[in-house]
């Protein structure tokens, strides 16, 4: 029996959520070159995908942060999972603006915050990791505990790595990069050749060139 997380990978990979193309890379809204592009929206498309993937957080949220009061989405992305994952534990949904509306009670936060409420984080991916410690931020402020964050895809670029470890925030993703890759060479959705420049390019995709070109 396949691995969870291998088997969400396999299943991202097969909708086209999660795109690699190492010979004809994308361009990110930050101007970054990339072999990978990922389309988490999708998802919600395949109520199959979109049950196990709130399952299988749903139970990493349970096992780890056992005592959460809350779940917060980071928007907008995420709003979707959140709001379901909150859903089958039975407890409050909210989710955190990446800035205030412009208009009304101008809140960052919407939904119900109680002071002291223990509060999961839920992200749909994480590339540098800016989006959620933001968030965290906002929840801290607004006198919220977080106990963690999770996510259904997580980059592991080591720019995010040291960013939620100096913010103290514990990440539990369902899928990790280097785990996608591996599922992504045994299904023969990549070539053994391919594996070099997509490793290469998750260790500084900022500054990563196509074909090693300058």
């Amino acid at each position: 029996m396949k691995k969870p997380d291998r088997l969400l990978a396999e299943k991202l990979l097969q909708i086209s959520a999660i795109k690699l193309q190492p010979e004809s890379p994308f361009v990110w809204g930050t101007g970054w070159n990339s072999p990978i592009y990922i389309e988490n929206p999708r998802l919600l498309s395949y109520p199959d995908i979109r049950n196990l993937i709130k399952i299988e957080m749903a139970k990493e949220i349970i096992e780890h942060f056992s005592d959460v009061d809350a779940i917060a989405s980071v928007s907008t992305g995420a709003i979707p999972m959140g709001a379901i994952v909150a859903d089958a534990l039975g407890v409050p949904f909210l989710f955190v603006r990446s800035t205030p509306k412009d208009h009304g009670l101008e809140n960052l936060i919407e939904g119900n915050l109680k002071p002291g409420q223990k509060v999961v984080l839920v992200d749909d991916l994480i590339s540098t990791g800016a989006s959620s410690v933001k968030a965290s931020e906002v929840i801290r402020l607004a006198g919220g505990e977080v106990l963690g964050l999770t996510a259904i895809f997580n980059y592991e670029f080591p720019m995010a790595v040291k960013r939620l470890r100096d913010e103290n925030i514990s990440l539990i993703p369902l899928v990790n990069y280097s785990s996608m890759l591996e599922v992504a060479l045994e299904t023969e959705y990549i070539r053994p050749e391919d594996i070099d420049t997509l490793q290469e390019w998750r260790k500084d995709p900022a500054n990563w060139v196509p074909g090693g070109r300058e």
